[in-house]
């Protein structure tokens, strides 16, 4: 079996959490866009070209509202800051990837992100190939995701309120997942309580730069005890 079949194989099992996920997800979203009035080919696209999840969500009244061209760039920034400590976390991970790695970047969504910082490949499957195609397929999924919902859509008529309610409980159940697997859970009290502090003092729509920012402080200050605290 070649690198490339073996890296595959290994990397399949870990997306299948995902893969169910990004297809109701996809689905939501093809579904709301066609409810909108865009062809499901137009799904497809934005979910190969953007690939932002929550991001595409959004983009769909920017779309149908009035363009302003100021008004999407900082909705955009606000709602991929976080991606910028993604990026930063990814630095020593992303080194060695060749030509691979300007697509690793581009693909670094919440959930490939959660993947790659906790799978780790079988013995003899190459690590880099390993979480290429966890991105890669990662990808896939939401784009047939987002193609099925278009599809469904055109040939469907019903009431689409709340049906975005599917990407915050997506995140819900990767919360719950790292929770479980996670011997140590003061990181993900630190976000939990970070998170909330930050929203009570800058409200739902300003908190999430200041919650980021607090969190990797935090994060980093106390790194060393909370390493301790991993050890058996």
């Amino acid at each position: 079996m070649s690198e490339k079949k073996k890296a595959l194989k290994a990397a399949f099992p870990h997306t299948i959490p995902v893969l169910t996920g990004y297809l109701f997800i996809g689905i939501a979203f093809g579904v709301l866009l066609q409810d909108k009035g865009y062809h499901f080919g137009w799904a497809i696209l934005m979910s190969a070209c953007i690939f932002a999840g929550s991001m595409q969500f959004v983009a769909i009244s920017l779309l149908t509202g009035g363009f302003n061209l100021l008004n999407t760039v900082v909705m955009t920034l606000m709602v991929n800051a976080r991606h910028i400590f993604y990026g930063l976390a990814m630095l020593d991970k992303f080194k060695g990837m060749g030509k691979k790695k300007p697509y690793m970047i581009f693909s670094l969504s919440d959930e490939t992100f959660s993947l790659l910082c906790s799978a780790k490949p079988p013995e003899g499957v190459h690590e880099k190939w390993f979480q290429f195609f966890i991105a890669l397929l990662d990808q896939l999924y939401w784009i047939a995701g987002s193609a099925l919902g278009g599809l469904l859509g055109a040939a469907m008529h019903f009431n689409t309120k709340g049906i975005d309610f599917v990407m915050t409980a997506l995140f819900v159940v990767i919360f719950l997942d790292q929770w479980k697997a996670a011997d140590n859970h003061l990181p993900a009290l630190v976000g939990f309580f970070g998170s909330a502090l930050c929203l009570l003092l800058f409200g739902p729509q300003n908190f999430i730069i200041p919650s980021m920012i607090l969190i990797v402080l935090i994060l980093t200050v106390f790194r060393r005890p909370m390493e301790k605290e991993e050890r058996p």
